[in-house]
């Protein structure tokens, strides 16, 4: 299950206060793909295990939050970075 659109409309990165929007498929497959090699890490070093079924990225696509049981993670310390990942 998809988050909410009514959600998503109001959601933004509580660092940037940019809007956030869903990460497309092909990023998804991207983001899966590091952390199956192992590159994907949160912002506070910590690596991400396990496969992502969804998750937000900021408008600017710099700043990406994991979903959880339906439920965006937007915290600090849990986002990853475009940057970290390769992708900028």
């Amino acid at each position: 299950m998809a988050v909410d659109r009514k959600l998503l409309d109001i959601l933004c990165c509580p660092v940037t206060k940019i809007p956030l929007e869903p990460l497309s498929r092909d990023r998804l497959e991207a983001l899966n793909a590091a952390v199956e090699e192992g590159r994907a890490q949160y912002q506070d070093g910590t690596a991400v295990t396990g496969p992502v079924t969804e998750a937000l990225i900021t408008e600017n696509g710099e700043r990406i939050y994991l979903v959880e049981d339906d439920i965006p993670v937007l915290l600090e310390e849990r986002a990853l970075t475009a940057r970290g990942l390769g992708w900028i």
